[in-house]
């Protein structure tokens, strides 16, 4: 069984991967090519599903307790809460006009576009943070008992 932090990491590995998927469709729109926006929808779906809905909440009691214990996080970790809104609310924007284009509405390119470049920078640079400042000091200072507590907040694993 992995550590909790080891567990942590592999989310956002797998996130990572998602996320460069998604960079790829991006790039095609550079080309002035059409990307696959059945693939850049399923992405989208799988993030906010996954991310959204299992991996921040467990973040924000992880957040809350490491405040508790590393105050001189505190304000980070604020920034970071934050972002999880702005990951949700710009997955969601970019999921509905993924479904827009899907169902046939003129969505302007350069809206899509804008809409994932937002999305992408903004979820790889949370994930950077969490990874570089986070995950580190978690591992150092949080109990066995705040890890019970984070993993109750969304069982299970993303695997599952």
């Amino acid at each position: 069984m992995a550590s909790p932090v080891a567990a942590w990491h592999e989310e956002h590995a797998y996130f990572f991967k998602l996320l460069d998927q998604l960079r790829l469709q991006l790039d095609v729109f550079h080309g002035a090519e059409r990307p696959d926006y059945e693939l850049m929808l399923d992405i989208i779906s799988r993030l906010r599903e996954l991310g959204d809905g299992r991996h921040h909440p467990r973040e924000e009691v992880a957040f809350e307790r490491l405040a508790a214990r590393a105050p001189d996080l505190q304000l980070r970790l604020q920034r970071l809460r934050q972002e999880h809104r702005v990951i949700a609310h710009t997955g969601d924007a970019l999921a509905r006009q993924l479904e827009a284009v899907l169902s046939g509405v003129m969505v302007p390119r350069v809206q899509v576009e804008s809409a994932a470049a937002t999305y992408l920078l903004y979820y790889g640079n949370h994930m950077m943070r969490e990874e570089e400042d986070v995950l580190p000091r978690a591992a150092a200072v949080l109990t066995p008992e705040d890890w019970a507590a984070i993993a109750a907040a969304a069982p299970g694993s993303l695997q599952q």
